[in-house]
């Protein structure tokens, strides 16, 4: 998956994907391989499995996982109708034929019922994190997994991320990001919960673990900061910003020009840590 929501059937369930699906973030999640994404997963993967993937986005680490178990099937769901043309686009790109993608929801009874106990692997890329009940995810993604069957899960930790040079500016965007993620009823900081999550949902068997992004190097720290900067000031993380009065246009625009000045410096460094889950049923 790539960080897309669920959108859930009852109120209390219904998360706001903070990010939308602007061009800057279908640009950004594109960037995900399963190596870079996904290589805590790779060693269970075998030919002939099952996949659900959760929250498929733009279809990068979920065609790199299909490619992996052919020609055993992958289902992938998103509720979001770029993402799931993105991903037919990238899966006829592949030419691969063992994938179906749908635009679906794994909150509704329907497909739960459909696939029950049906999938070797349930995996979802920075999903947990927009969800108000990622618990209740949880239990829903382990009764998609066949008996003995894994839930693979990864998200990041904001809180965790760091960066340099120092910049008030971007201090102010990591607080400004992690209110609207909570105020969109989401968890920013839902790497280091993932483990107690996976507890409460009913798992025993469990490997935990973490991994990061780096961008350190010139082409790295452009395209992060560019796609950043966007984000601040063309995507649903702006409306949000600027509707729910946390920030001002002009402010995000000063929030832009800093991930850009970021981006231009030659000792720029940027690390964002997930949590990741390989949950045995």
């Amino acid at each position: 998956m790539d960080d897309h929501s669920l959108s859930g059937k009852a109120d209390n369930l219904k998360p706001r994907y903070i990010h939308g699906h602007h061009e800057s973030v279908l640009r950004s999640h594109s960037w995900r391989t399963a190596e870079n994404s996904a290589a805590y997963l790779l060693p269970y993967l075998k030919p002939s499995m099952t996949i659900l993937d959760v929250g498929c986005g733009p279809g990068t680490i979920t065609a790199d996982l299909a490619e992996r178990v052919a020609p055993g099937k992958l289902l992938a769901i998103d509720s979001g109708d770029d993402a799931v043309r993105v991903t037919a686009e990238e899966i006829s790109r592949r030419n691969l034929t063992n994938t179906v993608i749908l635009k679906a929801d794994i909150y509704d009874p329907d497909f739960q019922s459909t696939y029950h106990e049906s999938f070797d692997i349930v995996h979802a890329h920075q999903v947990l994190q927009h969800l108000p009940d990622p618990i209740g995810a949880m239990k829903i993604m382990r009764s998609l997994c066949k008996p003995g069957g894994l839930m693979a899960v990864r998200d990041a930790d904001f809180g965790a991320s760091t960066w340099f040079p120092q910049s008030d500016m971007l201090d102010k965007w990591l607080e400004l990001y992690q209110k609207l993620a909570r105020a969109n009823k989401g968890e920013p900081e839902a790497g280091r919960r993932l483990l107690s999550w996976a507890r409460l949902s009913g798992f025993e068997n469990i490997i935990s673990s973490a991994s990061c992004w780096c961008f350190a190097t010139p082409e790295d720290r452009l395209w992060w900061g560019t796609t950043w900067a966007d984000r601040m000031t063309k995507s649903a993380v702006a409306e949000q910003a600027e509707k729910s009065a946390m920030a001002t246009k002009e402010g995000l625009q000063a929030i832009a020009a800093a991930w850009k000045e970021w981006a231009k410096a030659p000792d720029g460094w940027y690390v964002i840590v997930s949590g990741e889950l390989i949950c045995r049923k």
